[in-house]
């Protein structure tokens, strides 16, 4: 198994999270976001993952390049191993649901491509662009925490007391807002489940800074 990623994507922050729960041994192959204009964008990585962005996950003959796909076929593909997804299936649609709601309407919108097309394209000045961030942020949280309190399905972690999809999902999310120095005061759920999962080793591991690429 292979990881291509970059230890500041939270796409791929979810994977190493995903891969680590489940216990399996991978090769981290660093493909950097930033240097020689953007590793993603040469011809090489084009090669493997013609969307040239990051994750993109090798197993044997098997290649993906979305993260939540990737999960989902660690989950499908070893079901032996620590279960990401609970065991009814109106749980697994919440936790689906929570994990979409992150990765598909929170994220998108502070992703570092489109933060750079306001910088270099549509000449969007520092404060702005990330007064955008902090904005969709916001937004994103203020759902989110309102769908984890008002759940009586909520627990230790965004669904009862174990990790699930929704959580790997929710870390990376939380890690970059802090980042650009959102206030997390109002969230105190999302604050809560993020304690919790960051004591758990799985977790720890795939953090941005014990990553070896990370700067």
């Amino acid at each position: 198994m292979k990881l291509y990623g970059y230890f500041r994507s939270s796409a791929a922050y979810r994977v190493r999270i995903a891969l680590n729960l489940k216990g399996l041994e991978y090769e981290s192959v660093p493909v950097h976001l930033l240097k020689d204009g953007g590793q993603q964008l040469s011809h090489t990585y084009r090669e493997l993952n013609p969307t040239a962005l990051v994750p993109t996950f090798t197993d044997d003959n098997v290649s993906i390049g979305q993260s939540l796909a990737i999960i989902e076929y660690l989950e499908e593909a070893y079901p032996a191993t620590f279960r990401l997804l609970p065991d009814t299936y109106a749980a697994r649609a919440r936790v689906r649901s929570l994990a979409q709601f992150i990765a598909c309407d929170i994220h998108p919108l502070n992703n570092l491509r489109v933060l750079k097309y306001l910088t270099r394209t549509l000449g969007v000045n520092e404060e702005a662009k990330n007064e955008w961030y902090l904005h969709w942020v916001r937004e994103g949280f203020d759902s989110l925490e309102k769908m984890l309190a008002s759940s009586n399905q909520t627990g230790k972690f965004c669904h009862g007391d174990t990790p699930t999809l929704a959580d790997i999902c929710l870390v990376p999310q939380v890690a970059n807002a802090r980042r650009f120095n959102l206030d997390l005061t109002p969230y105190p759920s999302i604050v809560r489940i993020d304690a919790a999962c960051n004591k758990e080793d799985a977790f720890i591991k795939a953090a941005p800074v014990n990553q070896a690429d990370a700067e």
